[in-house]
């Protein structure tokens, strides 16, 4: 007899978040506007922000979003945390940039969070906003003793003097879990529903006034008459005065006049399960105090709890990009590292599987700015919840006039080296990280 596919029986290869969402309503086909003050490109969180923010000064805004709904790609397809903290360590950016410029970009991580916090009460966004904070877990005894240093240079900085270590026993105390010698809290950090939150955006973006075409792929973009734009779409031609890109990693169109970003992104795939739900009580003994969590390690993970009481689990699994067949792969070999971090939780059913593209630059950190007239802001490199949403509001600002309210700019973004399109690198890079773990 041949084995069961238990992956193929079980799992739905989708979002969890799009469970139960309503269908976005687009206008008709050939109803794009003709003229708009500004036209968005991509439709997450940074361009639904935007459209907001836009959209509340007054401007004719229309955001244009290739896929068939609101925020498909990232910002709709991670793992619902809303984390402050730098995607890479706080004292290597300090050695490299010096103290003040790594202390603003720190602290607009937590401006983000509160960014996210304001527009859910402002516009009522129902979505399982909590702010419990985020637990950032070391696997080894090497690995606490440099969260030990980090959390030690945040306080000395007077950057984060909220931060706190926990040894393993505190650990244990909320994470049912052996595998952890202690851990670094972060208590600004935050987790919501990303597919209610997208809806939420979208909706009050719309309600200012914006115009929000889904389903509309932006082809090529045409500098005319000085500083206005033309937008050659999949349903006709939309003629601005400022144009946003804010499309992330999108593998949705995006070469051509858009060719250049593809030099200095690198798309990497980042995968997640959901278990069945898992009761209450069990749920509640699991992660006691219901925070997003993530482990150090190159090769991570990351978890927390829905209010449905499931765990959702994900991590890197494998550097490729998501697709049907990839995100099986990958669910197995996150199921595997499920059962290494709770094993008590036996063969539990896996009801959603699903990857994502992470828009990654070279040294993570974000990109926004403008360059032939073309504003942008992207890159956040997995730590874009937050981020995008702030950015989104920010740079509605800076296409107004404030140039400072940018804390990206003015950041250099040299090509990166022999890329020039698809990622051809990404296994060696896996294999890389995999042994940088395995041998540390």
């Amino acid at each position: 007899m041949q084995p069961v596919n238990y992956v193929s029986i079980t799992m739905k290869l989708d979002s969890y978040w799009k469970e139960g969402m309503p269908v976005w309503q687009s206008p008709a086909v050939g109803s794009l506007p003709a003229k708009v003050d500004v036209a968005i490109v991509g439709g997450g969180f940074t361009g639904l922000s935007a459209a907001l923010a836009l959209a509340r000064r007054g401007a004719r805004v229309v955001v244009l979003e290739a896929g068939t709904t609101v925020a498909p790609e990232a910002s709709g397809r991670n793992g619902g945390h809303v984390n402050n903290g730098l995607a890479v360590d706080y004292a290597d950016v300090a050695a490299r940039v010096g103290v003040p410029q790594a202390r603003a970009w720190y602290r607009a991580y937590d401006d983000a969070v509160d960014t996210v916090d304001r527009l859910v009460a402002q516009e009522r966004i129902d979505c399982d906003f909590l702010r419990h904070g985020k637990l950032k877990l070391a696997t080894r005894p090497y690995q606490l003793e440099a969260l030990q240093r980090s959390a030690e240079r945040l306080v000395a900085d007077g950057v984060d003097t909220d931060v706190e270590i926990l040894d393993a026993a505190r650990v244990r105390g909320e994470v049912q879990s052996e595998r952890f010698h202690g851990g670094l809290l972060y208590k600004r950090s935050a987790q919501m529903h990303m597919g209610r939150f997208a809806q939420g955006l979208a909706l009050a973006a719309q309600r200012q006034g914006a115009q929000i075409c889904t389903g509309t792929r932006v082809d090529r973009l045409e500098r005319v008459q000085g500083h206005a734009h033309r937008l050659h779409t999949s349903h006709g031609v939309v003629a601005a005065d400022q144009v946003l890109l804010a499309t992330g990693a999108s593998r949705h169109g995006g070469y051509g006049s858009f060719g250049w970003l593809r030099r200095r992104i690198v798309p990497i795939g980042s995968f997640i399960v959901v278990t069945e739900p898992l009761g209450a009580e069990r749920a509640n003994a699991l992660l006691r105090e219901r925070r997003t969590y993530t482990t150090i390690a190159n090769i991570h993970h990351y978890f927390r709890l829905t209010p449905d009481h499931r765990l959702v689990f994900g991590g890197r699994a494998r550097f490729a990009i998501s697709s049907p067949q990839s995100d099986a792969a990958s669910g197995e070999i996150l199921r595997a590292g499920l059962a290494e971090t709770f094993p008590q939780l036996g063969p539990v059913r896996l009801d959603y599987c699903w990857g994502g593209l992470v828009d990654v630059t070279q040294d993570r950190l974000p990109q926004a700015g403008e360059r032939d007239g073309v504003f942008y802001s992207m890159g956040y490199s997995g730590h874009g919840t937050q981020m995008s949403v702030h950015m989104g509001q920010r740079m509605a600002e800076v296409m107004a006039g404030d140039a400072a309210a940018n804390p990206w700019k003015d950041r250099r973004w040299p090509a990166i080296p022999g890329h020039f399109g698809p990622p051809w690198f990404l296994p060696a890079v896996g294999l890389y990280f995999r042994l940088k773990d395995r041998l540390a």
